[in-house]
């Protein structure tokens, strides 16, 4: 492989970790904030807590997570990243089948933490 297409590849797998920390955060901030505005304000139930929202952001997360871990361990080598972002995407496929409310924000929350830590490292083991 070419230097152009080493750094071409570098730098669509550096933007899919990225892309994968936007989202995981999005996951985490949907759940907090929905169960807040929902529970303390009564706010927003019906739009914020829908669970079309919450499938289709764990999906694309799921997705450009399952990428990313891959690419990057066969990059660096390390398979630290991959087996931890493993078990945050075992955790948000729970999250999928598990019924909307309190569980499945928990196991939202814990599984796209693990997930983003995973893009970080893999982000870090490119500089």
């Amino acid at each position: 492989m070419g230097v152009a297409m080493r750094d071409a590849f570098i730098s669509i797998r550096n933007r899919l970790d990225r892309v994968g920390m936007l989202l995981s955060g999005l996951c985490a901030l949907h759940c907090v904030a929905g169960l807040l505005l929902v529970a303390g304000l009564g706010l927003g139930g019906e739009f914020i807590l829908a669970p079309a929202i919450h499938r289709v952001g764990l999906a694309l997360a799921i997705g450009v997570g399952s990428i990313t871990l891959v690419l990057g361990v066969a990059r660096h080598g390390d398979p630290l990243p991959l087996q931890v972002g493993a078990a945050g995407i075992a955790l948000m496929a729970v999250a999928l089948f598990t019924g909307h409310g309190m569980a499945e924000a928990l196991f939202t929350i814990a599984g796209v933490g693990l997930l983003a830590w995973a893009h970080l490292r893999n982000l870090r083991h490119s500089h």
